[in-house]
């Protein structure tokens, strides 16, 4: 008899990237760590949960941005309409690596799921058959700047977070409340787990990366990545291309420090399958 063939699906973890706090490099960070697992062979999948749609301008030009914006291939009509997401994945240019785009519509939808029965799980109902499928081993997320609703449905979607912390006297603003609200979430979705926290912008110049550093030692099992991903102009000409730095100059400083965050992410990932 011949050997019956199993079909093997890759397993899926999903990652957020948040922080309440603006300018963190939470976008950034998400962008170029999925950018670097796909170089690492990992299939990726990039979903864009802020209206400022910067991580869809992180591979996109600003002209097709629009054009997803203004369409109807984005995550806000997906959640509008309850559908499949699978319907609403584009491409990149890059192997191993799509993307959900969001909308400037996105705004709205604190206002959208208000009404809604179990609207914490909106998102995660939404993702649920494209993860079942298994074609991808990263759906990692990139939530706005907030704390309310629509980043507790991100949190609910996601088995672990990523919290970037920029090195500077501001970027530990807010963090204590940023723990609070993620304990608050594990109350709806107990599964969820703190990855670690990914230290951004560091100036070797300053004092601030130090500073930051015994500020997040206080907070107990909290991890704190070893790669640090210091300040590096080629991180925003890259932005200005629409690429990943790794891709606009694979040289680059910031290149081999986001592809080392991508190998510790993995590292964790790995170990706590």
């Amino acid at each position: 008899m011949p050997k019956k063939e199993t079909d093997a699906k890759t397993k899926t973890t999903t990652i957020a990237f948040a922080n309440n706090k603006g300018g963190s490099g939470k976008t950034t960070t998400c962008a170029n760590v999925g950018y670097s697992l796909s170089v690492l062979g990992k299939k990726v999948l990039l979903v864009d949960g802020d209206m400022q749609m910067n991580l869809t301008l992180s591979f996109f030009p600003e002209d097709k941005v629009l054009d997803f914006a203004s369409g109807d291939r984005n995550l806000y009509t997906a959640l509008k309409k309850g559908e499949d997401l699978t319907e609403y994945v584009v491409a990149t240019s890059y192997d191993r690596l799509d993307l959900i785009p969001s909308s400037t519509l996105m705004s709205g939808i604190e206002y959208e799921l208000f009404a809604r029965q179990s609207r914490e799980y909106t998102l995660a109902g939404i993702l649920e058959k494209l993860k079942e499928r298994g074609g991808y081993d990263y759906i990692l997320m990139d939530a706005p700047p907030t704390l309310g609703g629509w980043v507790t449905n991100i949190l609910c979607a996601s088995d672990s977070v990523i919290l970037p912390v920029e090195a500077s006297p501001w970027g530990l603003f807010g963090v204590a409340n940023m723990f609070e609200f993620l304990e608050d979430v594990k109350s709806k979705a107990p599964a969820l787990n703190l990855l670690g926290v990914a230290i951004t912008k560091m100036d070797a110049r300053k004092n601030y990366g130090r500073q930051t550093l015994e500020v997040l030692k206080e907070f107990e099992e909290v991890r704190v990545f070893d790669t640090i991903i210091r300040v590096d102009s080629e991180i925003e000409w890259a932005q200005d291309n629409s690429r990943p730095v790794m891709a606009y100059k694979k040289s680059a400083r910031s290149a081999g420090e986001y592809l080392e965050l991508a190998k510790e992410v993995e590292k964790y990932v790995r170990g706590s399958r």
